[in-house]
Order: C-alpha cells, then sequence, then structure tokens
C-alpha cells in the first residue's frame, strides 16, 4: 500500500479531517491551523498523488475516499474544500457511521454546468484537461488564478495558492487529469439528498467556479442542510477570511454535537 500522507495536530477532542482541492496539498490550510488547533485534533491530509501522497496513479472517487477513510479515525468530521469537497461528501455517503459531520467549502455536488444547473462548462474543464499535457505549470498557475478572481486580496491570495504548490511534489499529469474527470463528471445532488449527517455548506460570494446560486438550489432540495455564503470571497474564502470561515466552523460544530 502506497503511503498517504497525514499530519495531526491540535489539542482538541474533537477529529476533523481536513482535504485540500484540486493541485495543491495539505499546506493549503496553514492559515487557519493556529485558529482551529486550539479547539479540534486536525488531520491535514495530502490526497493520494497529490504533494507527498506520491505512488498513487490516477484514482476514482470512490477509491479516493477509501483512501482516506483507511486512514481516518474512527469518528471524525470531515471539511472537504472544493475537489476535497466531493471526496469528503463520498466518504460520508459510503461510511456515515464513521463520519461525525460534513463541511463542504466552495464545491458542489456537481462542478459541471448542466440545464437549469450552474456550474463549469465541460469545455472549459477539457480545455484544463488537454493544456495539462502542453504547459503543465502554467495551466495550474492559470487554475489557481481562478480561484481568487474578484476578491480585494486576490494577487496575494494567488500568490500563496501557488507557493503552496510549490513547496511540495507536484502531482503527476495523470493524477491532474483524473481530478479533472472527477470534476467533470461526479453528480452527487441525488445521494447526498438522503444524507443523514449534519451538513455545512460554505461559498464565496464572488466564486467563478461554483456560483453562489448553487447555495439557494441546494438549499431547497436539502433542507436539512445549512448554508454560508461569505461576502468578497471568492473560491479559496479560508484563505481571503480565515477568521470569518473559522468562527462558521466552529459554531456549526458546537451546534450540532
Amino acid at each position: 500500500m502506497n503511503p498517504l500522507f497525514w499530519r495531526t495536530i491540535g489539542a482538541g477532542s474533537v477529529d476533523l479531517v481536513l482535504l485540500h482541492g484540486w493541485g495543491l496539498n495539505a499546506e493549503v490550510w496553514s492559515c487557519i491551523e493556529t485558529r482551529l488547533s486550539p479547539h479540534f485534533r486536525l488531520h491535514l491530509v495530502d490526497l493520494p498523488g497529490y504533494g507527498r501522497s506520491q505512488g498513487f496513479g490516477a484514482l476514482s472517487l470512490a477509491r479516493m475516499a477509501q483512501a482516506v477513510m483507511d486512514r481516518a479515525p474512527p469518528q471524525a468530521w470531515w471539511l472537504g474544500w472544493s475537489l476535497g469537497g466531493l471526496v469528503a461528501s463520498q466518504a460520508a455517503l459510503d461510511w456515515p457511521e464513521r463520519v461525525a459531520g460534513l463541511i463542504t467549502v466552495a464545491s458542489s455536488p456537481c462542478f459541471s454546468a448542466a440545464p437549469a444547473w450552474p456550474g463549469i462548462n465541460a469545455e472549459v474543464l477539457v480545455g484544463f484537461e488537454q493544456q495539462l499535457r502542453h504547459d503543465f505549470q502554467r495551466t495550474v498557475e492559470r487554475f489557481l488564478a481562478l480561484q481568487t478572481l474578484g476578491t480585494v486580496t486576490a494577487r496575494e491570495d494567488t500568490r500563496r495558492l501557488k507557493q503552496v504548490v510549490l513547496s511540495q511534489p507536484l502531482p503527476a499529469v495523470e493524477v491532474l487529469t483524473a481530478g479533472l474527470d472527477i470534476l467533470r463528471g461526479a453528480d452527487l445532488r441525488d445521494p447526498l439528498a438522503g444524507l443523514r449527517v449534519p451538513l455545512l455548506r460554505l461559498y464565496g460570494y464572488l466564486d467563478g467556479l461554483v456560483p453562489r446560486k448553487v447555495a439557494g438550489l441546494l438549499d431547497q432540495c436539502w433542507p436539512d442542510s445549512q448554508s454560508v455564503i461569505v461576502p468578497k470571497a471568492a473560491h479559496a474564502p479560508f484563505i481571503s477570511h480565515p477568521d470569518i470561515f473559522c468562527q462558521h466552523i466552529l459554531q456549526f460544530i458546537n451546534a450540532s454535537r
């Protein structure tokens, strides 16, 4: 079995697993570690094939969730950002008895646009796949820039994301391509409607990858879940608005326990 990078920190008694997004690694959470570690036992994970979790190759969404669950505490809250939100959601669907609660950040159960469903045009994701093979680094940098577009701190936030990418081993092209395939093809809208664990969905008002209209649509489809739209934030609200972000996490988990 290939080793999955896993770092545990924090003084709290509640386990919180944090899963990063496409192209990145667990260092993306460095801006909120000190805010959350007094309250939780944080489990910082590099998803299979990303960062320090090398050697996995291309995996399906279900196999990614399985790889993380194999190392996870028996009862934990799961927080996933973007692609990590899909992985965390799949884990909650497959092992509801082991997931105390689910928090998705700038994530969607269906990233691809469809009739009456806002999202990313499939052609855009296909284009990124094709560009990866010609100019790996520039394609990743373009994707990172999209995640902060429109925020007051966009340039600084993009620089921080780029530093996170370059601070650890880069994913292989086939791993990134498989991640884009998941973003293009996954649709968990119906399965998650039956989820019976507490669910909080956090969005950025300016997010160009997961439009804020998704929040209202899922409020109707999943009335037992909660949603928060962070004003002036884009696709990475925990970077642009770390205090507000952590406040919502603490309030939700404390109220749901």
